[in-house]
């Protein structure tokens, strides 16, 4: 699975530095469709996170870092540390919050540092040519590692096989969310909410756990 989950990321990576190089530090950019919707789904990810102040968290997939603008604007005296597979992303996201304190970037895949909370937002979406089931096997292994990273509570999202099914594309990987809710609840905390009510052809799963 080691072998395997290195060359997924591999892709994923390729991917998504070249949506950086065709449309820059954007929602497009990380392959979303507008910044308003990127937004409200930064609303519903940062749900999971109980306190106002001082905590750490750690963004998953950060892309070039568009989610801590939304943390630092709600949230004071954070320790934010992204991590993304993309070279071309962490880049970017140093450029631009090359002056922010307690913000840290980092090229990896999967050796987070433990956080507070671990927010994931969309790195379940870009299966590519992969398989469903070597996609869902991908996503189990990268939420145990969220899990064992988060002390708090962690939160992530996924295109939802309830999509209309004219408008799925091939290359991407539409989740059963009770199928996930259910591996959350019986692996990973008692407390669990699946949001699949805020407009969007995905949903939210939040992981709270006891301190």
């Amino acid at each position: 699975m080691a072998k395997k989950t290195a060359d997924i990321l591999s892709e994923v990576a390729d991917y998504y530095s070249a949506k950086l190089a065709e449309y820059g530090e954007s929602p497009r950019g990380v392959d979303w469709n507008g910044e308003g919707s990127q937004v409200l789904r930064f609303t519903q990810l940062s749900r999971v996170i109980r306190q106002t102040s001082s905590f750490t968290i750690n963004d998953i997939g950060c892309g070039y870092g568009a989610l801590l603008d939304y943390l630092t604007s709600r949230y004071q005296n954070i320790d934010y540390r992204g991590f993304d597979v993309s070279d071309s992303m962490i880049h970017a996201a140093r450029k631009r919050y090359s002056n922010r304190p307690n913000v840290h970037f980092a090229v990896t895949a999967e050796m987070f540092e433990t956080a507070d909370y671990g927010i994931a937002s969309g790195i379940f979406n870009v299966k590519l040519g992969h398989s469903a089931v070597e996609w869902s096997e991908y996503i189990e292994s990268m939420l145990d590692v969220i899990d064992r990273t988060s002390r708090l509570g962690f939160s992530f999202n996924c295109l939802t096989s309830y999509s209309d099914v004219e408008k799925m594309r091939d290359n991407l990987y539409y989740a059963d969310p009770c199928a996930l809710f259910n591996i959350c609840k019986r692996r990973y905390s008692h407390n669990v909410a699946l949001l699949h009510d805020y407009g969007l052809y995905e949903f939210t799963i939040l992981v709270r756990k006891n301190p």
